[in-house]
């Protein structure tokens, strides 16, 4: 069924929304202890994880099959999102794991292979899935020949690959594939959790509607990204409260800082090397593009390496091509002299701008966990991740039923 707005929805049973927009007296959402952003979200530590004080590029806390082709960050990250999905089945008695977004199944390998749990993995880019499966093979593969190098690891049971389905998650329709039980769960009385990491833009969103609108889902784990891809309808806000709000919107540009990685600038900036030129040097190439195609918005550059090593006019020919412009456009260089000469100034306004990112990503998670908060559900926002490693280090985590103090254990980190 789908409500006025055309988004579909099926009814919860027994969920009454806890938060009206509108309604007197504003409670600060429960956040498993954290009560304001900055290092309530874990942020700004400037600590190296100790899994990485051995080695940087691997971490010590997961055995080599499953660090091969897995960069630290990835490492790091299925490795925390990995172990608190688990803790968070185990709590909520789910049967299955649904990674929706799962990419070359770095995540879902894991979670399978490594903490035995019954995982389907749903992707869209069908090379991507084929990947995943080769990577599936070879791990298998590594872990068979590992156990008989050591005969004392004892396999306790039969080790299970994830399903992977290709297919892309509308967020605006329900997704009946993401909702049916492998063949060896259970097929009546299924529970699922529903888990993304870095689920881009409306995938995170799908998330959180099948969660709520399905009573098959149990729990969910999300962790966004991408949040300037969000849809203009839909995407947000999500809750009431948010929607309720004077100058609640987001324009693209607002979303798009979100998802910078305020650490790692900092160190640029410390650094003060050659590369911040980058900023300039693109503020010019939009300008010649805007003034050769007008209609032509957010163009989408990718990077160009090696920045500091081009003269201004070879960097904007470079990026002309990559948007598929001719590169030889006739090129006012006294103009472009005249752009490299505010470098410095192009610099701190990034800068200025780039101090509003935590608000904006806060405000965006908070409209998620208040939407859930709306409808009766009981939802935190934890950092997992270490933000030098991974900047969007939140994972919103939801359940049907009170976990209590149960929630703090799902932050603390195995040992």
């Amino acid at each position: 069924m789908r409500n006025k707005n055309g988004i579909f929805h099926r009814q919860p049973v027994g969920h009454t929304p806890l938060l009206m927009a509108g309604s007197t007296g504003w409670t600060e959402p429960a956040t498993a202890g954290h009560t304001a952003a900055g290092d309530a979200w874990g942020r700004g530590s400037g600590q190296t994880p100790s899994e990485f004080l051995e080695n940087p590029s691997q971490s010590s806390r997961l055995t080599a099959p499953f660090r091969k082709h897995v960069r630290p960050k990835k490492q790091h990250e299925i490795r925390r999102l990995g172990e608190l999905v688990k803790k968070l089945s185990d709590l909520t008695g789910c049967t299955q794991v649904v990674d929706v977004g799962s990419g070359q199944g770095h995540l879902s390998r894991f979670m399978s292979l490594g903490l035995g749990l019954m995982v389907k993995s749903i992707e869209g880019d069908q090379r991507l899935v084929e990947r995943a499966q080769r990577l599936d093979q070879e791990l298998l593969q590594a872990l068979e020949k590992e156990e008989k190098r050591n005969p004392q690891v004892v396999q306790t049971g039969p080790r299970h690959s994830p399903h992977h389905v290709v297919r892309w998650v509308d967020p605006m329709a329900l997704c009946e594939e993401l909702l049916l039980p492998l063949e060896n769960s259970p097929q009546s009385g299924a529970r699922l959790l529903l888990t993304g990491l870095h689920a881009c833009g409306d995938l995170s969103v799908a998330l959180l509607r099948h969660f709520c609108c399905c009573p098959e889902v149990a729990a969910l784990a999300s962790v966004g990204c991408c949040y300037m891809k969000l849809s203009d309808a839909g995407g947000y806000p999500l809750s009431q409260w948010v929607a309720g709000l004077p100058g609640y919107e987001l324009p693209y540009r607002l979303r798009e800082g979100a998802c910078h990685a305020l650490e790692e600038y900092a160190e640029r900036l410390q650094k003060a090397g050659p590369g911040l030129r980058t900023h300039c040097y693109r503020a010019a190439l939009e300008t010649v593009i805007r003034h050769a195609r007008p209609e032509l918005r957010r163009p989408g550059v990718q990077g160009i390496p090696r920045v500091h090593e081009l003269k201004i006019e070879e960097y904007v020919q470079r990026g002309l091509q990559r948007v598929g412009l001719d590169p030889q456009l006739p090129l006012n260089l006294a103009a472009l002299r005249a752009h490299q000469a505010q470098e410095n100034r192009v610099v701190a306004f990034f800068s200025l701008a780039l101090l509003l990112a935590p608000l904006v990503e806060t405000l965006i998670l908070l409209d998620r966990l208040l939407y859930l908060q709306e409808q009766g559900f009981h939802a935190e926002l934890l950092p997992i991740f270490s933000p030098e490693l991974s900047p969007r280090n939140l994972v919103l985590v939801a359940t049907k039923r009170p976990l209590g103090e149960a929630f703090s254990v799902l932050e603390t980190e195995d040992s």
